[in-house]
């Protein structure tokens, strides 16, 4: 067999081996490509912020949670704590809300003194494929950064907007 017969094969892997390389270190890394990302993501919930939050009430209020319960309210603070999801990477959007309550009638609850008070809450949203969505999850009795630190197994804080 001639020796180029081995030659040939060893040159074009060595030239892959070396393209890649050369790829790796000029691109960006991944935490750069995370910090564009957030920048991006950041911005997005400021422009979508309103109709997000609408869509949050919707879904909260029609969840039937919590029970014998109706959506009277929910206030929206202005602070934003966003998380990195461990296990997907994506990006959560926490808001601190204040929510309020009415009794549905037949419910159970038309005689408790406590429907009336006011709930503090954390709204959740999720930022996929470059926009800003909910499923209408709400956290009870925890502010945003509580919220991501009772969940520290699954969620890292990666920025504050106070």
């Amino acid at each position: 067999m001639s020796p180029l017969f081995w030659v040939i094969p060893l040159v074009v892997v060595a030239t892959i081996v070396l393209y890649t390389w050369y790829l790796r270190a000029s691109g960006p890394s991944r935490e750069q490509r995370e910090t564009e990302e957030f920048e991006r993501a950041r911005k997005a919930f400021h422009r979508e912020r309103e109709r997000a939050e609408a869509k949050f009430f919707e879904l909260a209020a029609s969840s039937g949670r919590p029970r014998g319960l109706r959506w009277k309210d929910c206030e929206f603070e202005d602070g934003v704590a966003y998380a990195r999801d461990k296990q997907t990477a994506e990006l959560r959007a926490l808001v601190a809300v204040t929510v309020s309550f009415e009794a549905v009638e037949g419910g159970g609850m038309e005689d408790v003194e406590a429907v009336s008070n006011l709930r503090a809450a954390t709204a959740v949203f999720r930022y996929s494929e470059g926009h800003w969505s909910t499923e209408g999850r709400v956290i009870f009795n925890l502010n945003p950064t509580q919220a991501i630190a009772h969940f520290q197994d699954s969620l890292v804080l990666v920025g504050q907007e106070v």
